[in-house]
């Protein structure tokens, strides 16, 4: 990711100075034009904005923590993947500093299809957007350094989330010789339709109330049953269902019968 970053301010003509822990792989991007130097601090001295990805928060500081000194004056923008209290830490040392996520793969880095979440010093980031701008489309949360990091690990949770729920769906349909290929349509035509109820939802919790107005949670119970039985009939794992379900019995359990699938917001709210 940090070759992909660097490589999309080459491509758009920014005089780029790198520093790698493993000098050889820079070779393809010194060919490309970027300047690479030997030491952190010759690279924190080359420009007012320093970007940064590394495998995580310690290594950030591991690596800049010596050289504070060097960031006076700096922007730093961080876009190693973290937790949203190492990003307020960071913030405590770092100065001028914005925090980032990266929403991507490297091979997209530098096209539109690429979103980029900030969060932290609101001017430095109004300095340095147009340069941000190169590695994809960004949007900034404002002052709280935190919450780039609160929204990635969110939206990696809606990935996992979906991307469970078609490996589970591939299994079973798999038991019964249906290839995944053959599935993954359908599976994206269900996510599709899906994704309007997010925004409704959404609304719902924001006011704290949840009628049922598509369908309550006795219903979804119901069909959750049949999920865990035709898994565990097929000998495919019912972890993933089966907690569905228990979370759903709970909500009921508390409340929540006759309202909508959006009261299961309140079981995720309280401690396990």
């Amino acid at each position: 990711m940090g070759s992909a970053l660097a490589a999309a301010f080459v491509e758009a003509g920014y005089p780029t100075t790198i520093w790698n822990r493993t000098p050889g792989k820079a070779d393809e991007l010194v060919a490309r034009g970027a300047v690479l130097v030997p030491f952190v601090a010759d690279a924190l001295r080359a420009s007012s904005l320093i970007v940064v990805c590394l495998s995580d928060a310690a290594s950030v500081e591991d690596v800049l923590g010596p050289h504070r000194d060097e960031l006076d004056s700096r922007t730093l923008v961080n876009l190693t993947s973290g937790t949203s209290d190492e990003a307020r830490g960071i913030s405590k040392w770092a100065g001028d500093y914005v925090d980032g996520a990266i929403m991507a793969i490297p091979e997209v880095i530098g096209r539109p299809e690429a979103f980029l979440l900030f969060s932290g010093s609101a001017e430095a980031y109004a300095r340095h957007r147009e340069s941000l701008g190169r590695l994809g489309t960004t949007t900034f949360f404002g002052e709280d350094v935190g919450l780039a990091s609160l929204y990635d690990v969110a939206l990696l949770g809606v990935m996992w989330g979906t991307l469970n729920s078609f490996l589970h769906g591939a299994a079973l349909l798999g038991a019964a010789g249906v290839d995944a290929a053959e599935f993954a349509p359908f599976a994206n035509q269900w996510v599709s339709s899906v994704t309007g109820f997010v925004n409704a939802y959404a609304d719902q919790i924001d006011r704290g109330v949840y009628p049922a107005e598509d369908a309550s949670l006795e219903t979804h119970l119901a069909t959750m049953k049949y999920l865990v039985r035709e898994s565990s009939a097929a000998e495919v794992n019912t972890e993933w269902p089966a907690r569905i379900q228990a979370m759903t019995e709970r909500a009921i359990r508390a409340g929540h019968a006759g309202a909508s699938y959006a009261s299961l917001i309140e079981v995720f709210r309280s401690r396990a």
